[in-house]
This record gives structure tokens, C-alpha cells and sequence, in this order.
């Protein structure tokens, strides 16, 4: 079973092009202010966490999503379900 602590990395890995600093991701990134993306580049960040993981995100729990961490546990909740 796939948990947060294996997940984490590669969604670092997968944001890592986003962060304007090199080093400047942690659990406590906030994906639209920290990292300056606009609802485009959230959306293109999404679809490919989506493909990564083979997994779906609600639109629904989008509002719920704001750090990095956030991110992780709905990957790993979705992923369990």
C-alpha cells in the first residue's frame, strides 16, 4: 500500500519545475502563493499528479488542497479508496 511518506517525494519531484528556488519545496508549501502558479498552471500541475498516480481528483476537493501536504494526503486517501 502506497502511504504519504512514499508519496511525498515524488510529488516534490513532480512540483520541483514550479518553485522558482531550487530547495524551496516542503510539506508546508502553499501550491498558489509560495509557488505563484495561476489557476493554469494548477490545473496542468493536477492533471499531471493525476496521470502519475492514476487517480482522479474531485473538483470538489480542490478548495481543500493548499499545501503541499494537503496534496499528499488526498493522493493517499484517493489511493486507498
Amino acid at each position: 500500500m502506497t502511504t504519504y511518506t512514499d508519496i511525498l517525494p515524488q510529488i516534490l519531484e513532480t512540483l520541483n519545475p514550479y518553485a522558482k528556488k531550487a530547495g524551496q519545496l516542503k510539506e508546508t508549501t502553499d501550491l498558489v502563493s509560495e509557488l505563484g502558479l495561476d489557476s493554469l498552471q494548477v490545473m496542468q500541475m493536477l492533471l499531471k499528479i493525476e496521470d502519475q498516480f492514476d487517480i482522479s481528483i474531485p473538483l470538489n476537493n480542490l478548495p481543500n488542497i493548499r499545501t503541499v501536504q494537503d496534496l499528499g494526503q488526498e493522493i493517499e486517501t484517493l489511493l486507498k479508496g
